[in-house]
């Protein structure tokens, strides 16, 4: 058996609607809590805001004036109305991120049918923002710099068509990737004592384990941020035009 079998998502109660597998996974649990986590913290904060912040209300404020003024500072047009957005795509990734690490959790945003799924949603979140801003042709338009040729203009436009399909398809690998290689990394490093079926090579893969942990909640802060901002990013791009 290959050791990266041990990153496939175990299911937990198979089911299946009309030919489409919708079995309930470990990874699909690990959403839920991410969900439920990200709800339950910011619904208590924002009912029990004090003038003296607890510990909670302290992280939440931290997390949202980051966003505001790292990420959605990108966006001139309607930052406060696209904060909510950047916070929850920020909080949904992050927090998965994190529980992938607890044992007997799957890592969900280790799963490319996870990082797809939302690089999809990011790329329909964009065009819906592009075309309510400038209209159908008009956005069109904006994607090729006014006052190129003819010529070249006609040259870029499918260029520049493309590039948004590959904007969701960047989004999805890296974040899969990242999260994906960490987990492979950890489990190569315990599979050395079966390898060499000696106890005596232990402390290796546990020093080494021990430092690709931390590292590993490094990326998943990163990767959180690093996708919140190319989404605000993209955004930005089409509701302003530039």
């Amino acid at each position: 058996m290959s050791v990266l079998e041990h990153l496939e998502q175990q299911t937990i109660m198979p089911l299946e609607v009309g030919g489409v597998d919708l079995s309930i996974t470990n990874g699909v649990i690990t959403i839920w809590l991410s969900v439920l986590l990200v709800f339950t913290v910011f619904l208590t904060v924002s009912r029990r805001l004090q003038l003296v912040p607890g510990k909670a209300q302290s992280l939440a404020e931290v997390v949202i004036l980051f966003l505001r003024d790292e990420v959605a500072g990108q966006l001139h047009h309607g930052r406060e109305r696209w904060l909510p957005f950047i916070i929850a795509v920020f909080s949904f990734i992050l927090v998965n991120n994190l529980l992938g690490l607890v044992p007997g959790l799957a890592s969900a945003t280790g799963n490319i049918n996870v990082t797809a799924a939302l690089a999809v949603t990011v790329f329909v979140v964009v065009q819906a923002a592009g075309v309510a801003r400038h209209g159908v042709l008009g956005y069109i338009g904006s994607l090729v710099p006014p006052g190129l040729p003819l010529p070249i203009a006609v040259f870029m436009l499918p260029i520049e068509i493309v590039s948004q399909f590959a904007k969701p398809f960047s989004l999805a690998v890296r974040l899969f990737a990242n999260i994906f290689a960490g987990h492979a990394v950890m489990l190569m490093l315990l599979s050395l004592i079966f390898f060499f079926k000696s106890y005596l090579i232990l402390p290796l893969p546990v020093l080494g384990n021990t430092a690709v942990l931390v590292f590993e909640v490094f990326v998943a802060f990163i990767q959180a941020y690093i996708f919140t901002y190319l989404t605000t990013l993209y955004i930005a791009t089409a509701v302003e035009g530039h």
